[in-house]
């Protein structure tokens, strides 16, 4: 139990880490288009995310795959800066129906980009480990509480805005999303593979 525990705050630190905040970036893109109102949608997205960032994972530590960690690090602020963009669908089209279908796939397939940017790290933390899935099932819990922290801040700041200051939802995604692709830029060209 106490390396279950062990996991759950690793999976906490990862996606809380302010160091490296590609996570909160990530979350807050993805959660800015939604109110309470639709935290049914943004949980099932957020819990998308987490399911494909531990299969990654998972992939490492069974040797199914492993990728270049150099391009990986680039594509993790592609999956920012890209996920900020599919916002503005919601400025124009404000209806829940907005590429659902397209929006679970790419966080899925987002997810797996994040998870294999931590796979050779976690990889090297489970060699001596003989029960894999303990581990693993440890840090999606952390990852996924973390990540539901997240979205409730994000959800917290969408209603103080949108209904206290009444700001119109178009602008406040608009300028949310802006700012989100203002801090990833550096990322991008920080990571840029040469």
């Amino acid at each position: 139990m106490q390396e279950f525990w062990f996991y759950i705050k690793l999976g906490l630190d990862h996606v809380l880490d302010f160091g490296a905040y590609d996570h909160i970036l990530f979350l807050s893109a993805l959660a800015v288009p939604f109110t309470f109102k639709q935290w049914k949608r943004v949980l099932l997205l957020a819990t998308i995310f987490t399911v494909a960032h531990c299969t990654s994972l998972a992939f490492s530590v069974y040797e199914v795959a492993t990728v270049d960690v150099g391009l990986i690090e680039f594509l993790i602020p592609v999956t920012i800066l890209l996920t900020a963009l599919f916002n503005f669908a919601y400025v124009y089209k404000e209806t829940l129906d907005v590429g659902l279908i397209l929006h679970v796939l790419a966080t899925a397939f987002f997810g797996l980009i994040h998870g294999f940017g931590f796979s050779n790290y976690f990889k090297m933390l489970m060699a001596e480990e003989e029960d894999k899935i303990t581990p693993l099932l440890g840090f999606a819990t952390g990852i996924e509480l973390s990540q539901v922290t997240i979205i409730l801040m994000v959800l917290t700041i969408a209603f103080l805005v949108l209904d206290l200051l009444k700001v119109k939802k178009k602008i406040f995604i608009a300028v949310a999303s802006i700012l989100i692709i203002a801090i990833t830029i550096p990322l991008l060209i920080a990571t840029f593979p040469m």
